[in-house]
């Protein structure tokens, strides 16, 4: 096929998108910890069962030759849950702690993205119409997910600011991007990738909150049961709202 011929492959970013992404890095987080804490069949495994979905997922979601939603954000959830399970394996099994795991995956979201630009010329997400954008979108997309879940339990547990408190600090820092988005220049793809890494850890920190002990700050509900509300909540939403992919201005000077 030709690379050219695809279309636009990813949905609109309006405020439907973002809603469904929290809600999406949320279930990340209480489904990964469902299988690895609630099923107790560890990091290591859930991460290689939950590797096998994203493959799956993303496969498909490759195949296609334009935006289906239920696959789309099948495949952010598989990156979500992933991204989850293999934080918890690298900051605690491994004991890189989440400071040097919170640098490492950092250096690795922005190694991406440079690799993008260089490769492309531009890492806009406004037309993802070649593999190799896409590519490039979804490998930035698992590591700043992963990203996020350290980030998240850094701010909560080596801060001290608890899941509340945390959800709150992520939540101002994204308000602040959304208001640069309108009323600045700053450029826009920056912005979007800043505001997409960050509703990570505000998901890790909601869904914490969902499920954690009382003892340590949370609501505990059970992580199955808030999972699948979540997870109800997410088709709900991409029923009920025009998701369908559109084009987005480039920056000015990017190429398309």
């Amino acid at each position: 096929m030709n690379q050219s011929s695809m279309m636009n492959k990813v949905p609109a970013v309006t405020l439907a998108f973002w809603i469904i992404k929290i809600s999406a890095t949320t279930l990340g987080e209480t489904g990964g910890d469902a299988l690895s804490m609630t099923l107790n069949l560890g990091y290591a495994v859930s991460t290689i069962i939950f590797l096998g979905i994203l493959i799956v997922t993303l496969a498909g979601q490759m195949a296609m030759k334009s935006y289906h939603a239920f696959l789309y954000w099948s495949v952010i959830v598989a990156t979500t849950t992933t991204g989850t399970t293999l934080s918890d394996y690298l900051d605690r099994s491994l004991g890189l702690g989440y400071p040097l795991s919170s640098i490492l995956l950092l250096a690795a979201v922005l190694l991406v993205l440079a690799w993008w630009r260089l490769a492309t010329g531009s890492a806009s997400v406004s037309d993802i119409t070649t593999r190799k954008a896409e590519l490039f979108y979804w490998a930035t997309i698992f590591f700043s997910n992963t990203l996020g879940t350290a980030l998240g339990d850094f701010l909560a547990d080596s801060w001290g600011f608890g899941f509340d408190g945390g959800a709150v600090v992520f939540g101002a820092t994204i308000a602040v991007i959304a208001a640069a988005y309108f009323w600045t220049s700053v450029s826009h793809t920056l912005l979007f990738w800043a505001a997409f890494i960050l509703t990570r850890p505000l998901g890790a920190s909601l869904g914490d909150l969902l499920t954690k002990p009382h003892a340590e700050g949370g609501l505990d509900l059970s992580r199955i049961t808030s999972s699948l509300t979540i997870a109800a909540f997410i088709v709900v939403c991409i029923l009920v709202t025009d998701q369908g992919a559109e084009r987005i201005p480039a920056e000015p000077g990017e190429r398309r």
